[in-house]
């Protein structure tokens, strides 16, 4: 190396050295709401127009234009089994506007055992706010007028940079994936937190591992039973309908349903079992057709690779299909006759309900037993009226008592059929303990819900984060095998101004 050279490397590392910063580069932020009921009485007056960086706590959404904490907390310990995940919180704020701001963590080292723990096991993400509203009145169509709008903070984002508005909040959530083949001990790394301009942050993170190792989510007993809604996801990312794009985005995104845990895979036998409650009507995974003859036939396609993805992905206890009682009671076929879809209403029990599911479930369980997926299914409905559900029962019984079958029962008369493999109750209800005891003893799925009737423990865009954790310490508590809750992957109209 010449004296040019040597004194030219020297001037770059002394330059960024003593700017205590990484090369300038344009942060790409999402445009968010503007906040449509600030906070008013905060005082910015007195906040430094620095970037101010604290832990926090997971158990709250901070505002976003009120100041965050009233003292600064710079270190964070927490604990986890080898193989579990935890998180932590982080918030920034200033009185100015700040750039390029960038999350780096230092590898984790125990100070005992001088054991490592890899980096990439630490994740920083951005929280970016959405809009929310009130719970009043729960359910039923809100105009937008009569609730009063906030900011909520609730998207964790990618980003690698981020830059914060003047006299506002940035929430910064951090995930630790503890390796299942970690040592026991006390890690410590080191979160530092830059941005143009300013001194770099440093946050100590003191990370405890504990002996005790997680299995592996397959393996994990809590009944997770989210169901999917994967026409929402099509539409949401502007491709067709069960295209090959359409398929990839689901596998990306079911992956992190089944790594939650998640049980069920949600599966449809006609049109919209719900009458199009949400902004996206679920499609048929399977389409009825009759010939000009009479005859039926069941094309599938679209389920079996359905079923087929998330069994790959880990999902493999149950399929749900919705549903026999649609909540609009009407069904559609192509009829070959009039070369087109029409619609039936067939009400449970009626000559036109028996007539269309007899042919169906006789074929649907053969192709079933085909697959080797029979005894995993169940035929599902969701808060059905007792009469609407003895009129499904005695049909299945008589045609096709092979299948299972799932309730979702919000009408209190699961003592009417305590047989069924897979119950699940409003939140508030509770099994009595001699049913409780006979479904355990029977193996028989026992779950709660909640929805959009339950202000508490909910995980509405303003529920504290806290319920979360309170839904599954709930399901325990009472006896319950795990939770339900529709839907995953279900958005509105327009997700990035709502």
């Amino acid at each position: 190396m010449n004296i040019k050279s040597y004194y030219f490397l020297l001037f770059v590392a002394l330059f960024v050295s003593c700017n205590n910063q990484s090369f300038n580069k344009t942060c790409v932020n999402y445009l968010e709401p503007n906040d449509p009921s600030p906070d008013l009485l905060a005082d910015w007056s007195n906040v430094s127009k620095h970037l101010n960086v604290s832990f926090g706590t997971i158990d709250k959404r901070y505002a976003k234009s009120s100041i965050p904490v009233s003292e600064i907390v710079t270190a964070w310990s927490g604990s986890g089994w080898r193989g579990e995940r935890v998180s932590a919180q982080v918030v920034l704020w200033s009185a100015a506007n700040i750039e390029q701001i960038e999350c780096e963590f230092t590898p984790f080292v125990c100070t005992l055992s001088k054991n490592t723990i890899d980096v990439n096991i630490s994740q920083a993400r951005f929280v970016r706010y959405v809009l929310t509203d009130i719970f009043e009145p729960g359910c039923g169509y809100r105009k937008p007028e009569n609730f009063p709008v906030s900011l909520s903070p609730d998207m964790l984002d990618t980003l690698k940079c981020f830059n914060l508005e003047a006299n506002s909040v940035r929430p910064v959530w951090l995930t630790f994936n503890i390796p299942s083949n970690a040592a026991p001990g006390v890690y410590t790394a080191t979160l530092n937190i830059s941005a143009r301009k300013q001194k770099t942050q440093k946050l100590t993170v003191n990370l405890e591992v504990l002996p005790q190792t997680l299995p592996d989510s397959k393996e994990w007993v809590f009944h997770l039973d989210l169901w999917q809604h994967p026409s929402a996801v099509a539409r949401i990312n502007n491709v067709k309908q069960w295209s090959e794009e359409h398929w990839k985005l689901l596998e990306n995104q079911m992956k992190m349903l089944a790594d939650a845990g998640q049980k069920v895979i949600t599966t449809t036998i006609n049109k919209d079992p719900w009458n199009n409650q949400c902004f996206d009507p679920y499609d048929d995974m399977i389409v009825w057709k009759k010939d000009t003859k009479g005859n039926w036939t069941y094309d599938y396609s679209i389920f079996d690779r359905w079923v087929e993805l998330m069994k790959q992905l880990g999902v493999t206890k149950m399929i749900n299909c919705y549903s026999m009682i649609p909540w609009n009671n009407e069904l559609h076929y192509f009829d070959a006759s009039v070369d087109s879809f029409i619609n039936v209403s067939a009400k449970p029990g009626s000559k036109e309900f028996i007539e269309l599911w007899t042919p169906f479930l006789i074929d649907f369980r053969k192709h079933l037993e085909a697959k080797g997926w029979l005894s995993i299914t169940n035929i599902a409905m969701d808060e059905r009226s007792p009469q609407d559900m003895n009129a499904a029962l005695d049909l299945l019984q008589k045609v096709a008592p092979e299948f299972g079958v799932s309730l979702a029962d919000n009408h209190k008369s699961y003592k009417k059929y305590p047989y069924l493999k897979d119950i699940c109750l409003g939140f508030g209800d509770i099994f009595d303990d001699v049913d409780l005891v006979y479904r355990k003893e029977n193996e028989l799925v026992s779950t709660y819900y909640v929805c959009c009737s339950d202000r508490f423990p909910n995980v509405f865009t303003f529920s504290d984060p806290s319920e979360a954790a309170y839904i599954a310490w709930y399901a325990t508590a009472a006896g319950f095998d795990g939770f339900l809750r529709w839907a995953y992957k279900s958005w509105v109209e327009n997700h990035v101004n709502e």
